[in-house]
């Protein structure tokens, strides 16, 4: 769908909007009256376009790797050819990996997840978020995780990720005072999504455990975002409960915690 046409409808990006919360995310913003640029790595973004169409939106997809410097560039590219301001953005693309740091993991798996969990996203938001100051509007939404109030072993380099997006979305906020531009971190616990199907995840705890609805995580956080909020911790009530306990404990105690989500689940027969 051609998006240099003229339309009133808003126009929102999401990246990672082929599965899981991005794609939800992709829906609501459809369903809210925007028209939509998304974007992912996977084919199944052509299929994700498609169905924001049927919802009423002017959708156009890309499939481009966030995780190379080129490619933030070319989705910039894409997204200026539209003539049209981003009135919101949705910066979800991200991916998981476990095991253990010195032993098990991947240096270029640990690589790759920087620039794609936190690269790509200070690359887009430095673009994106000089427009808004300029027209004085806008909204930012990061996905991060629940992980990002705590360190995270077995899945060091991820949580360490999550934490950076934290600090630098809650850090933008503050400088974004008085410039009606806003900044909201989306904050969900586990998600029945494919991310932890990534390396090292596939029989932890957290893979096999009860997960929240992908739907209700992107519900939330897009009231937040409209709300202009600047957190919201979504999904099940246990999870909002797990992020005012870290505020109680140690570090060493809330890496013990997040330990046991790491390890290999003992699976019933």
């Amino acid at each position: 769908m051609d998006l240099t046409t003229s339309s009133d409808r808003p126009l929102a990006v999401v990246t990672g909007a082929s599965s899981g919360i991005g794609y939800e995310l992709a829906k609501q913003f459809a369903q809210h009256g925007f028209d939509l640029v998304i974007v992912s790595d996977n084919p199944a973004i052509v299929e994700a376009a498609q169905i924001c169409e049927t919802l009423g939106a002017n959708v156009e997809s890309f499939i481009i790797d966030l995780a190379d410097y080129e490619g933030v560039d070319e989705l910039i590219e894409k997204i200026s050819a539209t003539g049209r301001p981003v009135e919101a953005i949705a910066i979800n693309a991200g991916v998981g990996l476990g095991g253990n740091f010195a032993k098990e993991t991947n240096l270029e798996d640990e690589l790759y997840l920087i620039h794609l969990n936190v690269i790509s996203s200070v690359h887009l938001a430095k673009h994106i978020v000089k427009d808004m100051v300029n027209r004085k509007k806008g909204r930012i939404l990061f996905t991060s995780s629940i992980a990002e109030v705590m360190p995270t072993p077995l899945q060091a380099v991820y949580g360490a990720s999550e934490a950076f997006i934290q600090s630098f979305s809650e850090a933008i906020r503050n400088e974004l005072k008085e410039t009606g531009v806003t900044v909201t971190t989306l904050m969900p616990g586990p998600t029945d999504t494919n991310f932890t199907q990534g390396p090292g995840l596939e029989n932890s705890k957290a893979a096999v455990s009860k997960k929240d609805s992908p739907a209700l995580v992107a519900l939330q956080g897009f009231e937040a975002m409209m709300a202009g909020k600047g957190h919201v911790v979504t999904g099940s009530f246990m999870n909002k409960v797990e992020v005012v306990l870290s505020k109680f404990k140690t570090e060493e105690s809330k890496a013990d915690t997040l330990r046991k989500d790491g390890e290999p689940a003992r699976l019933k027969h």
